[in-house]
């Protein structure tokens, strides 16, 4: 049992079998992690406190719904396909579009600022490699935050493009993460810009979430990972 200034410790099932869940199990390690166990193998582990990480299709979502109801663990959902939870959840649900630092610090100021450009026009584009399937989850959270609607952002998936008129390097066409926000009109604007070149530390962004979470104890319900960074940075301030 953690004692006082003692992170506590989980063990995180992760659900999921892509690359990201396999990067996840691989990879994952932190002072807030005690091991890292396959959602096949929840079996072994024995009353132990843990978290679950959703990183899949959505074909398990129900299972771990109740695994997570039965034994009220935290359920992180780095899904981005739109996944649907009870009205009435009796164990904390944290939905992170993202797990990067860098990338969720940007989304909670953005976030925090939305009240200061109503009514004024706003533009969002995304671009990722071409293979990119999934729902881009980062640009939607921005724009729910700034009143825009999903079908608003433009997104980019053509290497020439990309390469030509977004600036990405030749280098990272297969593998990067751009968004960009223009606020204002053509004589007064601010263009924010964001980007991921590369292979993105998906396994140490979310050791540090889990220490997040862990620390902020999340009441059961349906949680945002931008809103528990925005008031982790009020705290500290």
């Amino acid at each position: 049992m953690a004692g006082k200034g003692m992170t506590k410790r989980f063990a995180v099932l992760i659900v999921g079998r892509g690359k990201l869940a396999q990067e996840l199990l691989q990879g994952l390690r932190g002072p807030a992690v005690s091991r890292v166990v396959p959602w096949d193998a929840r079996d072994t582990l024995d009353g132990e406190r843990c978290m679950a990480v959703h990183a899949g299709s959505g074909r398990e979502l129900g299972d771990v719904i109740e695994f997570c109801a039965a034994t009220g663990s935290v359920l992180l959902d780095l899904s981005t396909a739109g996944s649907e939870f009870p009205a009435a959840l009796t164990f904390p649900v944290v939905v992170c579009p993202n797990v990067n630092m860098l990338m969720l610090s940007f989304m909670a100021m953005v976030k925090q600022a939305s009240k200061l450009f109503q009514g004024l026009d706003i533009a969002i584009t995304e671009s990722h490699q071409a293979s990119k399937r999934t729902s881009p989850g980062t640009a939607i959270h921005l724009a729910s935050s700034l009143g825009l609607s999903a079908g608003e952002i433009r997104s980019e998936r053509n290497p020439q493009a990309q390469l030509e008129v977004l600036g990405i390097p030749p280098a990272y066409l297969d593998r990067h993460a751009y968004h960009e926000i223009v606020i204002g009109s053509p004589e007064a604007q601010i263009r924010l810009e964001t980007r991921v070149l590369g292979k993105a530390p998906y396994a140490s962004g979310l050791a540090k979430v889990i220490e997040l979470v862990s620390a902020r104890e999340p009441a059961p319900g349906l949680h945002d990972i931008v809103d528990l960074v925005m008031d982790e940075g009020f705290r500290k301030a």
